[in-house]
């Protein structure tokens, strides 16, 4: 499944569009930056109450195939411009992390 895909099936916002068609492969949870380093793989799509310019380092470095910001907790201009400029797509949804997960899980399990 692409990022557009799961974009359109979760009715998130996209706020940077880094690359849409990427694949994505599974999901990931967390908002301690040194847990993502660890333990994300390319093509996770990361659900995270975090949004400073860290986080935009951390998911270029990782290969993260998107960042989902949850409870409408929007990231300021000046990340959203790193995000742009590092072609990192980062997406908004209004429900909390929690229920982002869930919905992500049934939309990827086999």
């Amino acid at each position: 499944m692409r990022v557009r895909e799961v974009v359109e099936e979760l009715g998130l916002t996209v706020l940077t569009t880094g690359e849409l068609d990427q694949e994505v492969r599974w999901g990931f949870c967390s908002d301690l930056l040194s847990d993502v380093l660890g333990h994300a793989r390319e093509g996770d799509i990361w659900i995270t109450h975090q949004r400073h310019l860290n986080v935009v380092a951390v998911a270029k470095l990782k290969g993260i195939a998107a960042i989902v910001c949850v409870r409408n907790l929007r990231p300021s201009p000046e990340v959203l411009a790193k995000a742009d400029g590092q072609g990192v797509t980062v997406l908004l949804s209004s429900e909390d992390a929690f229920e982002v997960a869930g919905r992500l899980y049934r939309l990827l399990s086999p």
